[in-house]
């Protein structure tokens, strides 16, 4: 039997929002919406060994404060494990550091946003590959997420399947093989954690000539981001 779900956390949130709300892997439990007892924890930034991919029910890996193009030993020991678990079909959902992570281990650039990068509550534009896919399928062709990067998926993996786009990013969301999908923004952010991120990197989102008070207050809850995450934990609730 394969288990369990997998939260591969590729570091931590800020001391004073994981105070304040809690860290990357709880916002993400919350929103998988399934039975806390299946999920397991692996802190790959941390040092801690990834399982055998072929035993696992699905695998979510997480955001981070570090850079895919750093190149970090445990980074890229993630990214040579990411083939091996596509190849037994088991889910994954890559949110943000991951959804670069996936497009870096399978063959697609990641750098930084042309833009400068992408934060606050931003539109999305589905494709028309999206109105046939297991995460997207019925969702509105436009609709609001949470981003806050700086760095992007600049040309994606061979075979690929883009999903979504925003003005800022033309790769927002794909997907590979059917089992493995990439989505730039993050479904797990409210609009209370994505203004605490806004806050915390204000000195350099003015330098990118980015309005930090502007981007706080048009934040908004985005049901249809929160959505992916849900649908993604009935996904694995399936089987």
């Amino acid at each position: 039997m394969k288990q369990p779900i997998l939260i591969i956390k590729m570091g931590n949130s800020f001391p004073s929002i994981i105070a304040d709300h809690g860290d990357f892997d709880d916002w993400i439990k919350a929103g998988l919406d399934v039975d806390g007892s299946a999920i397991a924890v692996v802190n790959v930034f941390a040092g801690e060994t990834l399982p055998d991919p072929s035993r696992l029910a699905g695998v979510v890996i997480t955001g981070a404060h570090d850079m895919v193009t750093d190149r970090a030993s445990w980074s890229e020991r993630t990214a040579a494990w990411i083939p091996e678990l596509i190849a037994t079909g088991t889910p994954l959902l890559g949110i943000c550091y991951g959804h670069q992570l996936l497009a870096h281990a399978l063959g697609g650039t990641v750098g930084p946003n042309p833009g400068g990068g992408e934060f606050g509550t931003v539109e999305l534009e589905l494709q028309d590959s999206a109105t046939k896919d297991r995460l997207f399928s019925g969702l509105p062709q436009r609709f609001q997420v949470q981003a806050s990067h700086f760095q992007s998926v600049l040309s994606l993996p061979p075979g690929a399947v883009l999903l979504a786009t925003s003005n800022q990013d033309p790769h927002h969301a794909f997907c590979m093989a059917n089992s493995a999908w990439g989505v730039q923004f993050h479904p797990e952010f409210g609009p209370e954690i994505l203004s605490a991120y806004i806050s915390k990197y204000k000195d350099t989102l003015v330098e990118h000539e980015f309005d930090p008070e502007v981007l706080i207050r048009s934040s908004t809850e985005t049901p249809f981001g929160r959505e992916i995450l849900r649908r993604f934990g009935q996904l694995l609730k399936k089987g």
